[in-house]
């Protein structure tokens, strides 16, 4: 705004030097020197107008711009302080209580070593994996193949894997590793949502393309930083 006052301050002195150049020709050609004045004053009335103009176009410029950018900020905001547990309507979908335990691909939970050709992966083919949508184990006579529940506190689980000891209404979340699985869930007794009823089949594509769903990547950015801390 100071530099726009400038430029018609000197607009104006323009006009005013323009003035005496004029009253000087005025002497010289014998043109009226109210003429003059009237051309003058004409201009720097027109200035004055257009000045007002630009101002204002600024100040609502200035407005629209504050408001969009506060809407944007809070929309913003909103998405990455909003936990995924209150962002969607659970109660759309059916509910089971389970008991959840915390496993990782090692020996420790699967006798497997990192030397396994078959290490780190499921009974489905696929690799474990931990992220929004991660793999999970679980008794397919309940919970087939492809199953997704969301798990709160955990995030969404796709059945991928199955145990020996899990029977019934139980769950191991995978974790990458045994301090993880501590310190993050152990085992919990919790309802789980059942959001998608597997076929019997999972595929690594699948699997990723859950993940890189665009409509999900503000939750998965808000749980990797989660998970991060």
């Amino acid at each position: 705004m100071n530099q726009l006052a400038d430029f018609f301050r000197r607009l104006a002195m323009t006009f005013l030097f323009l003035t005496a150049l004029l009253m000087t020709y005025q002497s010289i050609s014998g043109v009226k020197s109210n003429t003059l004045l009237a051309f003058v004053s004409l201009k720097l009335k027109e200035a004055h107008i257009l000045e007002e103009k630009v101002k204002m176009n600024l100040v609502e410029f200035t407005h629209h711009t504050g408001a969009w950018m506060e809407t944007f900020l809070s929309s913003k905001a909103s998405a990455e302080t909003v936990p995924l547990e209150n962002s969607i309507d659970w109660s759309k979908y059916p509910k089971q209580t389970v008991i959840a335990t915390g496993y990782t691909a090692g020996y420790e939970s699967t006798g497997k070593s990192k030397d396994s050709p078959s290490y780190g992966i499921t009974y489905s083919g696929v690799k474990v994996k931990r992220d929004l949508f991660s793999t999970i184990a679980a008794d397919l006579s309940i919970f087939p193949i492809g199953t997704i529940l969301f798990i709160p506190g955990y995030g969404y689980g796709v059945v991928a894997d199955k145990g020996g000891a899990i029977k019934g209404n139980e769950l191991d979340l995978y974790y990458e590793t045994v301090n993880e699985v501590y310190h993050s869930w152990g085992k919990k007794q919790l309802e789980v949502y059942i959001v998608h009823k597997g076929s019997g089949k999972l595929t690594e594509q699948e699997l990723t393309a859950l993940n890189e769903d665009k409509s999900m990547q503000v939750f998965r950015q808000q749980y990797i930083k989660s998970e991060q801390r």
